[in-house]
């Protein structure tokens, strides 16, 4: 179902669990279903001995795409008008990511109704992992 501008305020918060516990297993699927095969992603050995990592940690684009879907999930399929991010810190298994979607604002742009948001992913430590923004047609 479409978000409706009438149904949201400005500055509401939305929240949604993205994923309780990030397995190293959601990490290597991702990695074939997107064909990076970085080692840092897929290979512990390498992250840890050659790279100076503690271990293998997730692709930003699996943050960013968990993230898109918490936004989809708010306004509605093909509603999304313009959408990016920040990678500001490693994702590791193990890490509980929450969604924060804030409405930033409601808008007309040429007659067509659109809402602003704020978008922020969270690990369990509350460190932000993903800052971003995005825009959507609303009814």
């Amino acid at each position: 179902m479409a978000l409706r501008g009438a149904d949201v305020k400005v500055g509401e918060v939305r929240e949604q669990v993205l994923v309780e516990d990030l397995t190293r297993t959601q990490i290597v699927q991702y990695a074939g279903a997107s064909g990076d095969y970085n080692p840092l992603h897929t290979d512990g050995v390498y992250a840890h001995d050659v790279a100076g990592y503690p271990g293998v940690f997730a692709h930003g684009m699996l943050a960013m795409g968990m993230t898109a879907r918490a936004v989809t999930d708010l306004v509605g399929d093909g509603r999304l008008t313009r959408y990016g991010v920040r990678f500001k810190s490693q994702i590791w298994p193990g890490d509980r990511l929450t969604a924060r979607v804030v409405i930033a604002g409601l808008r007309d742009d040429d007659g067509v109704a659109l809402v602003d948001l704020d978008v922020v992913t969270v690990n369990e430590r509350g460190e932000e992992v993903i800052a971003g923004y995005a825009t959507a047609r609303v009814d």
